[in-house]
């Protein structure tokens, strides 16, 4: 049974849908029973619809959102592993000219390859690890300086 305060022209009506088969509606309206005629079959759904949040992306535009590239002061920017795996190959050398989005790294991951871009622009100034390696969260993978 379902439970529902309407108020139309200001006034408050209580209705309580007891019943629904087919187009036959068994309600009461602030006590007395009715039954109502509709024009179409009302279809019940037997499995609940989900309702979920709507899911935000992360981007670079938010600063809050931890991503790859550190910042070290002074050193350049630091690259580290967004997660424990092994490196599959690597992109980069020292002295190359990367942009933002580039390809640094092939990262495997639960059996997955992960992508790893860069998340700034300038010069490779160190890369230190190797194909093969096997890296840990947070390890750091190169550094990129001006």
């Amino acid at each position: 049974m379902k439970s529902y305060k309407l108020k139309i022209n200001g006034t408050n009506y209580a209705v309580n849908i007891n019943n629904i088969d087919g187009q036959i509606i068994d309600l009461e309206l602030n006590g007395t029973p009715y039954k109502v005629e509709i024009d179409k079959d009302i279809k019940q759904s037997k499995t609940p619809k989900l309702l979920r949040s709507v899911a935000v992306p992360s981007t670079d535009i938010a600063p809050q959102v931890a991503k790859t590239a550190v910042n070290v002061s002074g050193s350049g920017t630091s690259v580290k592993s967004p997660l424990p795996g092994t490196i599959l190959d690597v992109y980069v050398n020292v002295g190359d000219n990367v942009s933002i989005g580039q390809k640094l790294f092939m990262l495997e991951a639960m059996k997955m390859e992960n992508q790893i871009d860069s998340d700034v622009s300038g010069t490779v100034k160190a890369i230190k690890i190797s194909k093969g390696a096997s890296v840990m969260e947070g390890d750091v993978l190169l550094i990129i300086g001006d």
